[in-house]
């Protein structure tokens, strides 16, 4: 039996889930855990080969997107509603972590700004495409995948992105609150260092900066994609009704750390 056909309650029948980065990581996963739960997925992604692959796997729809282009992300939700006729999760959830983005002090503009791009901006561009669409239906589930370093701080910095994912949380509160009258929850979801191509491709020539926040890890892992997946579609569902404007940390305990446990 394949991951995305497992017996999950369908809490997301009929319901329609857009998903930027949709081809990998967190992406892909939460794109079979919401297809399991009853969603029609629609995977938005620059990868047209995998961003095929994976709306095949899920019986979807794979639209070719750049997050950081309004035309696009515009065309992204018009797409949807046209083949779906709603739009009720939007997973915005696309986002870079390259090696040049380090300390302030090595990190250039060009490299500051096109982080910022791809991942503060593109959720800006999202969510004001899709609003109009969810406002209008009364309802809708809008997750912006932010980051547990949005509320900490590292030695082993990546600032732009960590600027961005700041960003990314602020926005969410606010939206949270702006729409949520509206029948629109708005919620940050927080990962913890994650096993996806973005971690394992930072620390392929750096095993001892992975190792030195693994330490901090009270589980004593990195988290898998599906456990990601997990949380988004529980945000996704009606299980979550009451919650939005949250800072929806699923870190295996990273940000309340002050010493973490010894091993056995």
């Amino acid at each position: 039996m394949s991951q995305h056909t497992q017996p999950y309650a369908r809490r997301l029948e009929g319901r329609v889930a857009v998903l930027t980065g949709g081809a990998s990581g967190i992406g892909l996963a939460s794109a079979r855990r919401l297809a399991a739960e009853g969603a029609h997925v629609v995977i938005a992604d620059l990868d047209d080969e995998r961003g095929k692959e994976a709306a095949a796997e899920v019986d979807g729809l794979f639209v070719r997107t750049d997050v950081t282009s309004w035309d696009d992300v515009v065309a992204l939700y018009r797409t949807t509603v046209d083949a779906y006729g709603s739009v009720d999760v939007a997973f915005n959830n696309a986002g870079i972590s390259p090696p040049e983005d380090e300390s302030i002090l090595d990190t250039d503009v060009e490299a500051w700004r096109r982080v910022q791009e791809v991942n503060l901006t593109s959720v800006y561009y999202c969510c004001k495409a899709v609003l109009p669409h969810m406002i209008e239906q009364g309802r809708g589930s809008i997750i912006n995948t932010a980051s547990f370093v949005a509320v900490m701080g590292a030695a082993t910095s990546q600032i732009s992105y960590s600027a961005s994912k700041g960003g990314v949380l602020s926005m969410s509160r606010e939206l949270g609150v702006q729409f949520a009258r509206q029948g629109v929850r708005v919620n940050a979801l927080c990962p913890g260092p994650v096993n996806t191509p973005l971690l394992e491709e930072l620390f392929a020539n750096d095993p001892e900066k992975a190792q030195r926040r693994l330490v901090h890890v009270p589980m004593g892992r990195f988290a898998e994609p599906a456990e990601l997946a997990a949380a988004v579609a529980f945000l996704a569902s009606d299980d979550s009704s009451f919650i939005t404007a949250s800072q929806f940390l699923v870190d295996g305990g990273i940000t309340s750390a002050y010493v973490t446990p010894l091993d056995g």
